[in-house]
């Protein structure tokens, strides 16, 4: 018996985070849930920088769902005691954001990326320059406020699932390295 009231305090409570007050119905698309913004990666080290920008055009199709178009562009150098390496990817995909609750969303991002690179070594070797391209599917959890029809921002921690061997998400040793993002954006108003 407690264990049937447990199972249904639970649906309940997650039929509750699904039961937000909607927006008034309108017919075909609605300008109005159409969003623009960005992301912003940093990352600082003593041995290396990265800094990254990644526009988005979405539309929230209901009031706990996100979905749309980035564009990701990063630029990335890393010293050692025996070489440098300066890298800059770009790439293109789409992101799912989920938002179970107000403050919380979860996000997938399948996406495409094409990295070029340098390495210059320390004991005057040849430069090396290299390009490649990876797949990667990006998932995680991120913290957030979004106002449908005024603004939103958010902060996402999300990790590369598909690991592909030139992932822009991996570190010199091969090991997956998580993806920080925080983004804002404004929705788009009707026309008068």
């Amino acid at each position: 018996m407690k264990q049937t009231l447990l199972l249904a305090a639970c649906f309940l409570f997650i039929l509750s985070t699904f039961a937000q007050d909607e927006a008034p119905k309108t017919k075909g698309f609605d300008r109005n849930k159409v969003f623009i913004g960005s992301s912003v990666n940093l990352g600082l080290s003593g041995n290396f920088f990265n800094l990254g920008l990644n526009p988005e055009i979405g539309y929230s199709l209901t009031q706990w769902l996100d979905f749309g178009t980035v564009v990701n562009l990063n630029y990335f150098s890393q010293n050692n005691s025996s070489f440098k390496e300066n890298s800059f990817n770009y790439g293109i995909g789409g992101f799912l954001r989920i938002w179970p609750l107000n403050f919380v969303h979860l996000q997938i991002q399948p996406e495409y990326n094409w990295i070029s690179s340098s390495r210059v070594f320390n004991n005057s070797g040849p430069t090396q320059k290299y390009n490649s391209s990876a797949g990667s599917l990006l998932a995680g959890i991120g913290y957030g406020s979004r106002q449908i029809g005024s603004r939103f921002s958010h902060f996402t921690i999300m990790i590369d699932l598909l690991q592909e061997l030139n992932s822009p998400y991996r570190d010199q040793f091969g090991g997956q390295l998580p993806v920080f993002r925080a983004g804002f954006g404004v929705y788009l108003k009707p026309k008068n």
